[in-house]
């Protein structure tokens, strides 16, 4: 099939089938069990029943994901590149078992890494910048049978913990508990998005299944009113107390006001949806906005992607398999479609159509749908998987006057994610939400046929890029109040901003630029080596990284947190960040940093950035000339690991940088890890008598140590002064020796 008929550009080329063995299947039967699940009620019960609820769903939602992946036919069905935005399902197929490892091992609850290669290779999906970005020329993906195999051994380190870990009730935030709770509802979050890359993989490389039998009724589609709707006030978020499960951006709590509209009855239909597509409507620019157009022009699409056009008829894909087109079944675009169809449908009624907002979609919600998951007795729309394993046809479930105000598929909105007021991180998974709130990722509500758990309850806030598919689609609506205004784009999160300032604010009380005066020992220490490539691993918001490309060809930076690198790579992107900076108490005031007033501007395109565990690095981070490790390793679990494994990641003759002001804290370290900074044998052992230890069997000190200053502003009149020590290392050929 062409592009054409795709909807998108080709993806990986196919394998013959014929030179494949098939998979074996495992005998699944229909489950009813794994289609009726519900979030666990986290304040009620007593504490041993509670947990063998928790072990059910445990078990519950990786028999699910197991299930789901037994469509794949054969060992390369994993390999492929179903969609080119996205990793073949083979790091999925790991993903989800390493979530689980990565999150205890951060909320320690476990102190062992099961297969560390793996928890760093199947750590970071994809969330990228564009639509042609993912480079997977460093991945080499080990065999289905391998993540088989690591899988069956997460499952049964999960199963212990469940069963020993200390209950108490209410399960709340701040309970280790949460941890596994996390790992749990993040493992649903990819049974669906696991679903919608084997939709588009080759029809040969998959097959059905008892367990994802689709709906099979079809008819004429229903015509498609407005009704009115009267507006009200709308209150968005739920608070920290409540009873199930949530993700950091659910809580807080924003009141909107929201004026009268009218809405339409049903989601679009593939039928109401056709008109656009028999009208030109993918080939005429006016209807789609700037980033429509590129993503439409760079994909060649000219039909939705899961519709395939034979000759003069459609047929639909589903998950396993091709049907005859269900034009009563919901259309499934992403935002940059539904977009361009509001804006077409916009000229030809005369009114001002579009998307409904988060607020919108929450009012018709809270006055058509009375319960939520957990509570109702039956998902009140196809959800949950309580009905179908496909769409069905609109208008099967209703909802007052509406239907699908929740289920069938997702719904795009037209708002942004962004936090509510009060929103706060959560230490075990500080990227969950923020690399999202960048105005480039719009919410969808109300979830689909695969959506369960968290997904499938009324708070959930999930947001993709605009050219991101998953089974969703749109209802639209007519309103005299305009669509919101893009998210705030001024960083507001407290300790990010506080570097934002750090590294590209005004300073304070005469001291130099800490990052810019550690880029500057670094080029002076390089002055006449080679100065092919830098790593600048803990980089924070990254002026270090760009100020090291004064000199060398090409520089990393990686930071753990995506908090931080989303602030490098937004710099490198777009040459300016905002931030915002906290004078006195509420009072606050924007500013904007450009690469352009440090003279960095022409310098961008040596640098990218990425996250990474600096104690668990992909084996492609190697063959650097300088490794700067600034601020480091007094942060890190396990520093000796980390000084151990840099070695072979740098060449020989080039330099490692260290710096720190060695504020040792078991809060980040335990003490039995610390390198210095304690007492060995009764004597104390100071961290720069540590690096001599661990560092000189594989490299000399070059020159003496320095002392450079650093400041870090919290407000106008509150400010933490440091003294790092800087040591500057050149590697030779000896192994390393692990300190004492």
């Amino acid at each position: 099939m062409g592009p054409e008929n795709q909807g998108s550009k080709p993806s990986a080329q196919t394998p013959g089938a014929a030179a494949m063995t098939e998979r074996p299947t495992s005998g699944w039967r229909p489950d009813g069990r794994l289609r009726r699940t519900r979030t666990p009620i986290l304040d009620q019960g007593e504490p041993e029943a509670k947990r063998t609820e928790i072990l059910r769903y445990f078990h519950d939602t990786w028999d699910l994901d197991e299930a789901l992946l037994e469509t794949l036919r054969y060992d390369e069905s994993f390999r492929l590149r179903a969609d080119p935005l996205r990793h073949p399902l083979i790091f999925y197929y790991g993903h989800t078992a390493v979530f689980y490892v990565n999150k205890l091992v951060v909320a320690k609850l476990v102190d062992r890494r099961v297969h560390p290669a793996f928890e760093s290779m199947f750590a970071v999906g994809v969330d990228e910048m564009s639509w042609d970005d993912l480079d997977e020329a460093h991945y080499d993906w080990p065999t289905p049978a391998e993540v088989q195999a690591y899988r069956d051994e997460v499952r049964a380190l999960v199963d212990g913990l469940i069963r020993r870990l200390p209950l108490a009730l209410p399960i709340t935030w701040h309970s280790p508990w949460w941890a596994l709770l996390m790992g749990i509802e993040h493992a649903r979050i990819h049974l669906e998005t696991s679903s919608v890359l084997i939709r588009q993989l080759p029809l040969e490389h998959v097959r059905r299944h008892p367990l994802w039998e689709p709906c099979t009724r079809a008819g004429e589609p229903p015509s498609n009113e407005l009704l009115e709707i009267s507006g009200g006030e709308v209150r968005l978020g739920k608070p920290r107390a409540h009873r199930v499960y949530g993700w950091d951006n659910e809580y807080g709590e924003r009141i909107e006001t929201v004026a009268p509209f009218r809405a339409a009855r049903h989601l679009v239909t593939n039928a109401e949806f056709r008109a656009f597509v028999d009208a030109g409507g993918y080939h005429e620019e006016r209807w789609w906005t700037g980033e429509g157009w590129r993503w439409r022009s760079f994909q060649q699409a000219a039909v939705p992607r899961f519709w395939r056009r034979e000759e003069d008829r459609y047929r639909l894909r589903l998950v396993t398999h091709e049907i005859d087109m269900p034009w009563d079944w919901p259309i499934e675009v992403n935002y940059l479609e539904a977009k361009a169809f509001c804006n077409w449908l916009a000229e030809r009624r005369g009114e001002p159509v579009r998307l409904p907002t988060e607020a919108e979609w929450q009012l018709l919600c809270e006055r058509h749908v009375p319960d939520d998951q957990p509570d109702w007795e039956k998902a009140p729309g196809n959800l949950n998987l309580e009905h179908f394993a496909s769409s069905c046809p609109v208008g099967t479930f209703t909802q007052g006057p509406f239907s699908d105000l929740v289920g069938n598929v997702w719904q795009w909105t037209e708002t942004p994610i962004a936090g509510f007021p009060g929103f706060e991180v959560h230490p075990y998974y500080d990227d969950f939400s923020t690399p999202t709130f960048d105005g480039r990722h719009n919410l969808i509500k109300g979830g689909s046929w695969i959506s369960t758990g968290n997904e499938a309850t009324r708070h959930a806030r999930y947001a993709f890029r605009r050219h991101f598919y998953q089974h969703a689609g749109f209802r639209y609506l007519v309103s005299a109040q305009p669509a919101p205004a893009a998210v705030e784009t001024y960083e507001s999160d407290p300790l990010v901003a506080q570097y934002c300032e750090s590294h590209y604010g005004e300073g304070a009380f005469g001291v130099p630029n800490f990052p810019a005066a550690m880029a500057g020992i670094c080029l002076a220490a390089t002055e006449g080596k080679p100065r092919r490539a830098a790593l600048d691993i803990g980089c924070s918001v990254g002026r270090a990284a760009f100020e090291l490309a004064r000199g060398f060809e090409s520089v990393t930076g990686l930071d753990f947190s995506a908090r931080f690198i989303r602030i490098g790579a937004a710099m490198q992107e777009q040459g300016f960040i905002q931030y915002t900076r906290v004078e006195e108490g509420e009072i606050d005031s924007h500013h904007e940093a450009r690469l352009a007033d440090f003279g960095l501007e022409a310098l961008r395109d040596r640098v990218r950035f990425e996250q990474a565990d600096a104690c668990n690095l992909k084996e492609r981070y190697t063959g650097y000339d300088l490794v700067l490790a600034a601020n480091l390793i007094d942060r890190l679990p396990d520093p000796a690991r980390f000084l151990e494994t840099i070695t072979g990641r740098i060449v020989p003759g080039g330099l490692l940088v260290i710096a720190s002001p060695y504020s040792w804290d078991e809060a980040f370290t335990p003490k039995s890890r610390w390198l210095g900074g304690r007492r060995v044998a009764g004597e104390p052992l100071t961290t720069l008598e540590a690096l001599h230890r661990v560092l000189e069997p594989s490299f000399r000190p070059v020159g003496d140590p320095v002392t450079v200053p650093f400041v870090i502003r919290e407000t106008r009149r509150k400010f933490q002064h440091s003294l790092s020590q800087v040591t500057v290392w050149e590697r030779g050929q000896s192994p390393m020796m692990p300190i004492c």
